[in-house]
This record gives C-alpha cells, structure tokens and sequence, in this order.
C-alpha cells in the first residue's frame, strides 16, 4: 500500500528525472566530450555511457553531434568532424564506411499529414565499405548497400545499391564503382585537423 502511494506521489516526478538524466548524457557529449582531442576518450564516452556498439578501430573525430540510443558502428569505419548521427530510428553503419565531414544521417521524421505532427522512425542502414562525401544528407529509412558511393551535398531519399555511385538533389545513380573493394580504413588525424 506505502509503494502505491509512494508511486502515485512522486511517479511524475522520479519520470522527470530520469528523463533529465538521459537527456544530460546526451548534452555532455554534444557539447563537452565531442571536443576533447582524444578518440579513446569519445569513443568510450559512446559505448559505456551512451550504450552504442562501436567496433575497434573506429574513428569518430570531433565534433559529432549524436541523438538517439540505437547507434552501431562497424570496425574501422571513419565518422569525420561534425556530422549528425541520429540514432532515434536506428542507425548502423558498417565495416570500413568512410563518412566525410558535416554528414546527416537522420532516422526520425514527422508524418507531414498526421494533425498531430507525430513522430515516424525508420531505420538507417550503411552497408560496408560505402563512402559518404562530404554535406551529403541520407534519410529516414535509407539503405546504402555495401561498397556504394553517395556524393558530397548528394541526399539520398532512396535505397543505392550496391557499388553504385549517386548524386545530386535527389541522388541518382551515375556510373558503378569499380575495383576489388577489400580495404580497411586507419584514419585517425591529430586534434581537429587533417594531419595524422
């Protein structure tokens, strides 16, 4: 009976503070630890805080804005200075996947004609070995398949196939990426620079 009163009195309140809490995980990362000069240090704020599945060897470089608790990143995969990962929706990146910088990935959205402006999330999906360029924008629930190209300030509203080169405003596919595709990315630059 105590338990029951006890949750009815401060339920909302013990809600509010959790919520608080999460959302402070999230502030300290987006505007303290993703400027500190040192990818040991980030990388783990994300896995043990934040609870993202990063693989070894991944270079996240800093000032990455992140959201969402449903992050995975593959190994050896490069997330360059300042892009957006929205994990909302759902966000998994693949094995060796070179994101330049200023990149958004963004899995959550609204319903245009919902009166209510309600929330939609899908999934995002990066497949490995793609290469993002820089300022390029992918959508809620886009699936970039292994080894394709998205070009810088491309916005990819659809799938892109595998080995595909797209882009443009929508992107569009303009010739196939050639090549034995078995590289495993390493690039991790001193500070905020390009200088490794």
């Amino acid at each position: 009976m105590l338990i029951h009163i006890l949750r009815r009195k401060f339920g909302s309140a013990i809600r509010r503070l959790v919520r608080f809490l999460r959302a402070f995980k999230f502030y300290l990362y987006n505007h303290a630890v993703t400027h500190v000069p040192g990818y040991f240090f980030r990388t783990s704020y994300l896995r043990f805080l934040l609870g993202y599945r990063i693989g070894p060897g991944v270079a996240i470089h800093m000032g990455c804005f992140v959201t969402g608790e449903h992050i995975e990143i593959g190994r050896n995969s490069v997330i360059n200075r300042r892009c957006y990962l929205d994990g909302r929706g759902g966000l998994r990146i693949g094995e060796s996947v070179s994101i330049s910088p200023e990149v958004y990935l963004i899995s959550a959205t609204h319903a245009a004609d919902d009166p209510k402006f309600g929330s939609v999330m899908k999934p995002v999906l990066i497949g490995d070995r793609v290469w993002i360029g820089a300022r390029a924008m992918v959508l809620p629930g886009v699936t970039i398949e292994e080894g394709a190209v998205l070009g810088a300030g491309s916005v990819a509203g659809k799938n892109i196939p595998s080995r595909a080169i797209c882009v443009g405003n929508p992107a569009r596919q303009v010739r196939m990426r050639g090549g034995d595709l078995n590289y495993k990315l390493r690039y991790f630059p001193w500070f905020d620079t390009d200088i490794g």
